[in-house]
């Protein structure tokens, strides 16, 4: 759930990228904040654990408009990627405004990221949370690769209904990062305003 900050003028929103450990997100977040302004962006914050890192700043985009005369600040994390971190990634889901799931595109990765895909459902219903409630784009990421499942069964098993947003992606050199950012954005904008 969003948070205005009147003093400032402006809504904080939280997305949140999710999906199995060493899918991506990560990568993702480090591409992002290595791209943006300074200007516009907080400090990078990882929290590290035994296997994993959660990762966390905040940005303030200045082309993306305001709602109501109030500038939007995205703050963006990821979630630990092992299951045995359950209850962080359920903790970080609170409060999300939007999500960007990180699919591992690796064939040996497909069963990964339908239990990380049912994990995040559940998650979502320990805040009373739906998909149907919470906007979200999916990203195919490691397309670069060689042993990788096709987007059309990535699709059937993911995202069945065709009812979200995906892209193809390659994180690590950044390409359709960017673009998956703008979209959740923008999702997350219009279900503000």
């Amino acid at each position: 759930m969003a948070l205005i900050n009147y003093a400032s003028r402006e809504i904080n929103s939280k997305i949140v990228f999710y999906g199995p450990g060493l899918g991506g997100k990560t990568t993702n977040i480090k591409y992002v904040y290595s791209k943006l302004n300074p200007s516009i962006k907080g400090k990078l914050i990882s929290l590290a654990t035994e296997l994993d890192r959660t990762l966390f700043f905040d940005f303030l985009p200045v082309d993306l408009g305001t709602i109501k005369g109030f500038n939007t600040r995205f703050h963006l994390y990821t979630v630990p990627g092992q299951v045995f971190y359950n209850a962080s990634r359920k903790l970080i889901l609170k409060g999300v405004d939007g999500i960007v799931f990180v699919a591992d595109s690796q064939i040996e990765r497909f069963d990964e990221n339908i239990e990380s895909l049912d994990n995040l459902n559940d998650n979502l219903k320990a805040h009373n949370l739906t998909l149907d409630k919470v906007p979200l784009v999916l990203q195919y990421n490691k397309r670069d690769l060689p042993n990788i499942t096709s987007v059309e069964e990535l699709q059937n098993i993911l995202n069945p209904r065709n009812e979200y947003r995906y892209f193809e992606a390659v994180a690590t050199q950044g390409i359709g990062v960017f673009e998956t950012l703008k979209e959740i954005c923008k999702q997350v904008l219009k279900a503000l305003a």
